[in-house]
């Protein structure tokens, strides 16, 4: 790596949902793109698409090695995998779109690992289309798991300057409420708390939320609070964290925003996620902790229903954007804390 400006891999998503719009309308922003030497990683041909769409006035100057890069003002590096054409219809689940978005995540992903980017910054992909692809993975973060050989991956929403963890994701509510265990709860705990300071954050205050209404109210409404969170929390506080909880989740997001927390323990995937976006569903930027090279993103999907429009709000873009260029001084920190697998 350079004492240059960092320079951030951005992933066009899925060619035909909103990510390479978004992308192109960041990229070609040099406001938004301030501080870092962007590089977009995809199908040159889609991103050329995705300008017009928007109406941009601005180049294409397709890479086969990050080291060719010019990152030229009025011009957008991609590194061009040449996988999707330029004429796949908007909007359909389709393979071989699906393929160009694994092999972006995947390019992306080898380059943070040789430390020729500093970190990644990703668009949006569709399940369903990876899966036509051939791949068996839930999503973007357990893909970056296996490339990278972590055990220890999460997702870490970051909106307002408030950090949010999940103690379980993608999993049906019912088996997300089975997953609640005194175990369990303690490593999400940990695990938060680790992230909390590999970002930088001196002595965090870490909230977890409750389960049930009002806390479980001792028992009347559901004893997860009695049997696993409380445990949770004070095995943590007796090792020195600094950990409150369970606080009613209908008060702990709010009470993070108005810096009470540094960060908070949603014990499933919802709770945290709709706090966030109701709050600021543009600002909310996803990061995902856990893992040896930096990872940003944004927080929604391929919205096929308005791909190809030239519509799409790029706000979530520049957020993960700017996260990335804000956390990219702790890139080095993470991959101690988070070795790579040999």
């Amino acid at each position: 790596m350079t004492t240059e400006l960092p320079i951030l891999a951005v992933t066009l998503g899925d060619p035909v949902g909103i990510g390479p719009e978004i992308t192109a309308r960041t990229l070609a922003d040099p406001a938004a793109t301030e501080g870092a030497r962007p590089l977009a990683v995809g199908d040159a041909a889609v991103l050329r698409r995705a300008i017009d769409v928007c109406g941009l006035d601005v180049g294409v100057h397709p890479v086969g090695a990050v080291s060719e890069a010019r990152f030229a003002p009025g011009t957008i590096d991609v590194l061009d995998l040449g996988v999707a054409p330029a004429d796949l219809p908007w909007g359909v689940v389709d393979g071989v779109a699906g393929a160009s978005a694994v092999a972006a995540i995947e390019a992306a992903t080898k380059a943070a690992l040789a430390r020729e980017v500093d970190a990644v910054v990703t668009s949006p992909i569709n399940k369903e289309a990876i899966w036509a692809a051939g791949s068996e993975h839930l999503g973007h973060t357990e893909m970056l798991g296996e490339l990278t050989g972590s055990t220890r991956f999460n997702t870490m929403f970051w909106v307002r300057g408030l950090k949010i963890f999940f103690a379980t994701r993608h999993l049906s509510l019912r088996e997300a409420l089975d997953r609640i265990t005194k175990p369990n709860i303690e490593h999400a705990i940990r695990e938060a708390y680790t992230a909390l300071e590999v970002f930088g954050t001196r002595e965090p205050r870490l909230a977890v939320a409750a389960l049930n209404p009002h806390g479980g109210e001792n028992g009347k409404f559901g004893n997860e609070e009695i049997v696993a969170i409380a445990p949770a929390v004070d095995a943590a506080r007796a090792d020195g964290l600094a950990v409150t909880g369970p606080v009613p989740a209908d008060s702990v997001f709010h009470q993070g925003l108005e810096g009470r927390y540094d960060g908070v323990l949603s014990l499933y995937h919802d709770q945290g996620h709709i706090a966030s976006k109701t709050v600021d569903f543009h600002g909310t930027v996803s990061v995902t902790v856990g893992l040896p090279i930096l990872r940003t993103s944004v927080d929604h999907g391929t919205a096929f229903d308005i791909a190809g429009t030239g519509t799409a709000d790029a706000g979530t873009m520049r957020a993960a954007f700017r996260a990335a260029v804000e956390l990219a001084p702790f890139a080095g920190r993470l991959r101690e804390v988070y070795p790579p697998a040999t």
